[in-house]
């Protein structure tokens, strides 16, 4: 007996959270809960997508991707389509969604995806399941689509409460950090994050919740708990002061609920701390609970000018005032610098520079990166950033000290290869 829809993930590329948190939200639907396929390449993707047309009236298979994984992302779309007539059939769905489609999503729907959605998924991937599954037809969906060429707009979806949805796939094992705080306020201008999710508050999930699911990767042998959020010191605050108390709280209450032997990291991958949130007290607290003896801190530039252009909202001091007191404590600073930022000049290229030595010189570490313009960030039409031969000599002796990390020289060539495919496509539509 044939079904109504089967969902197939697409697990080829790095965003691999996000889909965890949608087939998450999408284990709650009775309709298609024990319908979802994951394909972790090619293959197995096209092979999912034509087993499921044999069984199945609707087939929707999910897409999502960050901005450098963009035009590999196309080739596959035209490989799939191109593997067999059959996997061209208008029983198929191509839905993309994510960080990319979001800030561009025009460009997604004339590479040959068939909807997009823009905005947070979990409560739209629900509707959209649950439509297909009752027979509805794909175009009566509010989803981003092209007609007749020109791109009509859904919007945005509505925000969520964090609590109303796991943070990612229990029954189906798929397990990733917790996100526990959505949404950023400070709008740095080559971040995606807060345009991603119209941010102009945090939404924080509970330490209950938290809790809830730290125990259940806990119970499934998972040895260590870790957080997703743009700014770990933000979690419990509405604005831009840091809640001391509920920090500790969470920290407190998820070190209760996993017990002494499991890891437990704050302020490491995927977060980071801004660094004018770092004191002396919240590393003390820190000290009680967690396992890290590293944090990330986001200083981005050695420049005042560029902190300033960048909206980073923050100066050169609390850099410097956080890794003297990340020092104190004990921890490693692994600070967080961009370079090549737009209008950015030899000179402030410098500073960064010279910021990074002072960093490595008392023993903190230093993450590089080179600058990549963004979709649905405001220097999201900006120059990629470019290094004089003179700052990359001085970044490759920084390496050789092992204090300097990072992947800024393969993101100056993916840089400048994604704003040539970039304005290429441009230019092509243009001609039609």
């Amino acid at each position: 007996m044939r079904r109504p829809c089967a969902v197939v993930f697409n697990y080829a590329g790095r965003h691999r959270y996000g889909l965890n948190v949608l087939m998450g939200a999408l284990e709650s639907v009775p309709q298609v809960a024990s319908d979802l396929f994951v394909a972790w390449e090619f293959d197995e993707l096209t092979q999912h997508i034509s087993d499921a047309l044999g069984g199945y009236d609707k087939v929707l298979v999910l897409w999502s991707f960050y901005s450098p994984e963009f035009w590999e992302a196309c080739n596959s779309l035209s490989k799939v389509k191109e593997s067999g007539s059959a996997l061209d059939d208008p029983r198929i769905v191509h839905l993309c969604g994510g960080v990319h489609a979001t800030g561009d999503p025009q460009r997604t729907l004339r590479a040959g995806f068939d909807r997009i959605s823009v905005g947070e998924g979990e409560r739209r991937i629900v509707e959209i399941a649950t439509k297909l599954s009752n027979g509805d037809d794909i175009r009566t969906l509010a989803l981003g689509r092209l007609d007749d060429g020109k791109y009509i707009s859904a919007g945005f979806t509505e925000p969520i409460d964090l609590n109303s949805y796991p943070p990612f796939a229990p029954a189906h094992k798929r397990f990733n950090p917790i996100e526990i705080t959505r949404g950023c306020i400070y709008a740095c201008r080559f971040c995606q994050t807060p345009f991603m999710f119209k941010a102009s508050h945090f939404r924080h999930r509970s330490v209950e919740e938290i809790c809830r699911y730290a125990q259940m990767m806990k119970q499934e042998g998972k040895r260590d708990i870790r957080f997703i959020t743009p700014n770990a010191l933000s979690y419990g605050s509405n604005d831009k002061s840091v809640n001391m108390d509920e920090i500790e709280r969470l920290l407190r209450e998820v070190r209760l609920a996993i017990g002494p032997d499991a890891g437990l990291f704050f302020g490491t991958f995927p977060s980071e701390f801004r660094p004018e949130h770092v004191t002396p007290r919240v590393l003390r607290i820190m000290k009680r609970y967690v396992t890290n003896d590293n944090v990330i801190i986001g200083a981005q530039s050695g420049s005042e000018r560029m902190l300033a252009e960048s909206h980073r909202g923050h100066s050169l001091a609390p850099i410097f005032q956080a890794v003297r007191y990340c020092l104190d404590e004990g921890f490693v600073p692994k600070v967080d610098l961009i370079f090549g930022l737009p209008g950015e000049h030899e000179d402030e290229l410098e500073a960064s520079v010279l910021l990074a030595e002072r960093l490595i010189r008392q023993k903190a570490e230093v993450n590089a990166h080179t600058f990549m313009p963004l979709p649905g960030t405001p220097w999201r039409n900006a120059e990629p950033g470019k290094l004089p031969p003179r700052i990359v000599n001085e970044l490759d002796v920084l390496a050789k000290s092992g204090r300097l990390r990072g992947d800024w020289k393969q993101q100056i060539a993916i840089a400048a290869d994604l704003h040539a495919r970039s304005k290429s496509a441009i230019s092509e539509a243009k001609s039609r």
